[in-house]
């Protein structure tokens, strides 16, 4: 049985895999070597990664919609942002310290988690919280929509590696960002649920953790879409998870619902996950020269994050 780290980045524009990879990879080392050992620094250059990626995907339907990209100037950005948070401290992400270097961030703002906390709390009577999602995140309301295999073929990415993992018996850490934590979820009540992957089911292995970043997946609009989401009772719910770690970001208007555990309670009640826990921290990521809460590496390279991760290497 391998150790197997699984990753999926979120939404947006992307550039190469092998450079977005190295990016999120080099985040962590660094979160790693800040924080702990250089024993478990060791462990953790030689377990199994897997970097699943669908940046081509999503690339191309933002461009056909109208945006633009640039791929080398969003690359030096993120290489700039990534040198820009390895010069904080252990302490500088937390507590007090946290709030106030945050603050202190250009643009800080809080203006997007109002607009999604104010549409997103009437999304029930009124049905506005399908135009937010499609305003705000284009690429996540086309997601699910049934007129497109957009959705199918984002899912398939993370599917072979992961029934692989699973199959062997691995223990498998699925870290997922944004976009990213929706896909994992899907995958996971297919696997849970559908015929051809009894086989799989009949093995008995499940994910020890499932680690959600600036996820949607307390949206209202977004569990009614996941897969299972018009089910009532426990089939609801995927079965193959172990444990769950959520962070939210202060301000991340992505996941401006920041506590799953109570989304998810009823997962607990039927004994199909051994937890659901929220992690709520400040991510002083910085693109562009302003404050971006929603991040990816924010998320990696926090000390919150990293503990999660360094405790599932030493087991």
């Amino acid at each position: 049985m391998a150790k197997r780290l699984i990753l999926i980045h979120g939404r947006h524009f992307k550039p190469a895999k092998d450079i977005l990879k190295a990016n999120w990879c080099d985040a962590i080392r660094h979160g790693l070597k800040r924080d702990k050992d250089e024993k478990l620094l060791t462990t953790y250059d030689g377990i199994d990664k897997n970097f699943v990626y669908y940046g081509d995907l999503s690339n191309a339907f933002l461009r056909k919609h109208g945006s633009t990209y640039d791929e080398t100037k969003d690359v030096k950005d993120r290489q700039e942002c990534l040198g820009r948070l390895k010069k904080y401290s252990y302490n500088a992400f937390l507590r007090k310290y946290g709030k106030k270097n945050y603050e202190a961030l250009e643009g800080a703002s809080a203006w997007k988690e109002g607009l999604a906390d104010m549409f997103g709390g009437l999304a029930g009577t009124l049905r506005v919280a399908d135009p937010l999602i499609s305003m705000v995140a284009k690429d996540i309301d086309h997601y699910w929509n049934p007129d497109t295999a957009f959705g199918s073929k984002v899912r398939w990415r993370l599917t072979e590696p992961l029934k692989k993992a699973l199959y062997d018996g691995d223990d498998i850490m699925l870290v997922s960002h944004s976009l990213g934590t929706m896909i994992s979820y899907d995958v996971l009540w297919k696997f849970s649920y559908y015929g051809e992957y009894e086989t799989l089911r009949e093995r008995g292995n499940k994910l020890n953790t499932l680690v959600t970043l600036g996820s949607p997946l307390g949206d209202k609009t977004v569990m009614k879409n996941l897969k299972g989401g018009s089910a009532s009772g426990p089939r609801r719910y995927p079965t193959l998870i172990r444990t769950w770690k959520n962070f939210a970001a202060e301000d991340d208007y992505i996941s401006y619902d920041q506590t799953l555990a109570d989304d998810y309670k009823n997962m607990k009640r039927a004994k199909m996950v051994k937890s659901v826990r929220d992690h709520r921290l400040y991510n002083l990521a910085v693109r562009y020269e302003k404050s971006n809460p929603h991040h990816g590496v924010g998320y990696l390279i926090h000390p919150k994050f990293i503990n999660v991760l360094a405790i599932w290497l030493a087991t």
